[in-house]
């Protein structure tokens, strides 16, 4: 499929967006004012450690969230088929249906737990498209089943007979990415698209999704703590720290050139073959409280660049690069990834 040219409003928008969680010692803050965007085709990894707010801003997009959490404040904005730019966070359950799996679909973590134990892999596949496009023929969903798993190379005979129990955890994760493709969306959502499989399985994998994005044409939202992952799968790269956007940059300036510290940090904690035991780096301190959050950035007390207007004072995400390049940081790195 030809690149398509990029329009003024991005296919999907998240603007200062906060997501809290009801707790006994009061509202967990999440996500804190998280601001990004996705374009036509565009493959976006949402990094950081865990529990910076990664799965928790992803699943809100398909209002997945748990009853504890809720949005309280920011858009989101997704320029659907026709042009027109909507808000997901106004719309109503009815509504937002039409816009799942049709336009926007998301393969969760758990593919063990994404399917329905007690009914065969091709029963969920025809309910899939019934509940947007009624009027499709059985024998029509079940070609294109047919057709979806042999590009993401699995027998159909035998996936789609099968109970979910019944097929290993790389066939179904695959069957899920087939699944999430069914009704053509524009916008894929990835949790964790590789976690618990073998390195074989994670390279299949990361093929097909750059071949499928590719063919198809859909954009890529797609979560992961490998930075691995990130080099082979995303054109850009949107870093999370305690619920903040603290870096957004496209994928080459991101490892050649990070600006903020705990961008740095990531990726100097990945393991070298040339490196012994002594040489691996990990970033000191520990994340901070989301509940009782302390004034200023709140990677100050791990960072050795903080000055005192850190301590005091959140960051505005502002340029520091081109193409893009935003970074939330009042010290920003200037050099490369090499240790200091």
């Amino acid at each position: 499929m030809e690149h398509q040219t990029q329009t003024i409003a991005p296919l999907f928008q998240v603007e200062n967006v906060s997501i809290a969680y009801k707790t006994k010692r009061g509202p967990l803050q999440a996500v804190k004012g998280a601001s990004f965007s996705i374009g036509d085709q565009e493959a976006v990894a949402l990094i950081g450690e865990s529990g910076c707010g990664k799965t928790t801003l992803a699943t809100s997009i398909v209002r997945a969230l748990p009853n504890a959490a809720s949005v309280t404040e920011g858009k989101m904005l997704f320029r659907q088929a026709d042009g027109t730019c909507c808000n997901i966070l106004d719309l109503s359950q009815k509504e937002l249906r039409k816009i799942l799996w049709e336009q926007i679909s998301m393969v969760f973590q758990a593919s063990q737990s994404s399917f329905n134990p007690v009914k065969r892999i091709k029963t969920q596949f025809i309910d899939t498209v019934k509940a947007h496009k009624p009027g499709k023929s059985r024998e029509e969903i079940m070609e294109r089943a047919r057709e979806l798993l042999r590009i993401v190379m699995l027998d159909p005979d035998k996936v789609l007979e099968s109970y979910p129990h019944e097929i290993s955890g790389g066939m179904k994760q695959r069957t899920l990415i087939a699944l999430s493709l069914l009704l053509e969306p524009r916008l894929i959502i990835l949790d964790e698209p590789t976690t618990a499989l073998d390195l074989l399985t994670q390279e299949k994998i990361l093929k097909l999704l750059n071949e499928l994005k590719k063919q198809f044409g859909f954009s890529l939202l797609f979560i992961t703590h490998d930075l691995g992952i990130v080099s082979e799968l995303a054109d850009s790269v949107v870093t999370m720290y305690a619920g903040r956007v603290v870096e957004r940059a496209p994928v080459a300036e991101f490892f050649n050139h990070p600006r903020h510290p705990y961008s740095k940090g990531l990726i100097n904690a990945i393991p070298r073959l040339t490196m012994d035991s002594s040489e691996l780096y990990s970033i000191p301190g520990s994340p901070p409280d989301m509940i009782d959050a302390a004034p200023g950035c709140p990677f100050a007390p791990r960072c050795g660049h903080c000055v005192q207007k850190c301590r005091e004072e959140m960051p505005p995400l502002e340029c520091v690069g081109e193409d893009g390049h935003v970074c939330a940081c009042w010290n920003p790195m200037m050099g490369g990834t090499e240790h200091e």
